[in-house]
């Protein structure tokens, strides 16, 4: 008999799964608590000259386009559906 052996997310996976756990924690709380504040706050700096880097929220996302869909922010509200993503 031969055993299919599941298969192990790769860390790239797994991390990008984990930030979208940790957006979809943060969407729920309520509107005024600090971690939320903090992930809407826009920080003005200046940067040398080059390639801007990527910000958590553009990693955030390309994360929920890639796993979600289109319609991945409206579902974010919904856990139960949030998780079956």
């Amino acid at each position: 008999m031969i055993r299919q052996w599941l298969k192990k997310p790769t860390i790239t996976e797994t991390i990008r799964l984990n930030r979208l756990r940790w957006f979809g924690h943060v969407q729920r709380m309520e509107k005024n608590s600090i971690p939320k504040k903090l992930l809407y706050m826009n920080l003005e700096a200046t940067r040398l000259r080059d390639r801007p880097r990527n910000r958590w929220q553009d990693e955030v996302r390309e994360d929920g386009r890639l796993v979600g869909g289109i319609g991945w922010k409206e579902r974010v509200c919904n856990r139960e559906e949030w998780m079956k993503l």
